[in-house]
């Protein structure tokens, strides 16, 4: 089906300025100086883009939508991909460190052995996504989605992983240490020979997921939910950190180790606390009313006064 005239134009002209600035961005790299300057801006439509190599040092992606784009061995450093849309693409051993990907979707996307330190992923997603062997030491990736994800040896050492989701997540060997896990949601996950040496993992959900052979040497677990989780093979976990999770009879747990039951949560319904009643003012007082009528005194002619 052939283009209408108006978007075979905006086609043309986007690929144009694409063109254009990519072209702009080399020539300067190639008169001595190893970074691109940050003047390159994106936005638009561009599926499928080929980048792969290209250096968009402090380039600008803002509400973009490059959806199937391959960016293989593309530098990226100190990027800003902000609100954007790169499903399904390629990053293969791309370079994003401090780049910033705030709000994105990197859904099907492909991240193995990129270099990612210091990234902000805050609220993006990387459903799906193949992370393996990638690098996200330091990273703020506080509320991200990672549903599904291939995590194998991907480096999370040092992150801030607050309310992350990583619920069915794939990751043999991945590392976690130091990372800051609290309330982050681990449910069905496989983090077999993983390493959570000194993270914290206070009030995480670890529900029905895999640990075998994961070292939590310095762990925190404060009311960590633990249930359904096999941690039978787990290594340096102790009694004190699982009197501190809540487990219970379908907890896995190494040998001569106890589940500790939570007790029940009881939330207190108070009813609310009605504000004092503002005084009402006294109405004004009424306007006086008309003067009475006058009475008169009606005599007839024949009264006598004696």
């Amino acid at each position: 089906m052939t283009r209408s005239a108006p978007t075979a134009k905006f086609a043309f002209a986007a690929g144009a300025a694409l063109a254009m600035a990519l072209s702009a961005g080399a020539a300067h790299a190639g008169m001595g100086e190893k970074d691109v300057a940050r003047t390159v801006s994106f936005g638009g439509h561009c599926a499928r883009c080929e980048l792969s190599g290209r250096k968009l040092i402090g380039a600008s992606f803002t509400a973009a939508h490059f959806e199937g784009s391959t960016l293989i061995g593309a530098d990226l450093r100190g990027a800003e991909l902000l609100g954007s849309n790169f499903s399904s693409g390629d990053f293969t051993r791309a370079d994003l460190r401090q780049a910033e990907l705030v709000g994105s979707v990197f859904t099907e996307a492909v991240f193995v052995s990129s270099r990612m330190d210091g990234v902000e992923a805050q609220g993006s997603t990387f459903a799906r996504a193949n992370l393996t062997a990638a690098s996200l030491a330091g990273a703020s990736t506080q509320m991200t989605s990672f549903v599904g994800a291939n995590l194998t040896r991907t480096n999370f050492s040092e992150a801030e992983m607050e309310g992350a989701n990583l619920t069915r997540v794939l990751a043999p060997r991945a590392n976690f240490n130091a990372a800051q896990m609290q309330m982050a949601v681990l449910t069905s996950g496989m983090f077999d020979n993983a390493t959570f040496r000194g993270a914290s993992l206070d009030r995480a959900l670890l529900k029905n997921a895999s640990f075998n052979g994961a070292d939590f040497t310095g762990a925190t677990l404060m009311h960590a939910d633990l249930r359904g989780a096999n941690l039978g093979n787990a290594r340096h976990l102790t009694q004190a950190q699982i009197n501190a999770a809540c487990s219970d009879s379908s907890t896995r747990l190494p040998a001569g180790l106890k589940p500790k039951e939570c007790a029940p949560r009881i939330l207190m319904m108070r009813r609310p606390v009605a504000p004092p009643a503002i005084p009402v003012p006294p109405a004004p007082p009424s306007p006086p009313g008309p003067p009475p009528a006058p009475r008169y005194i009606v005599a007839s002619d024949s009264h006598r006064v004696p």
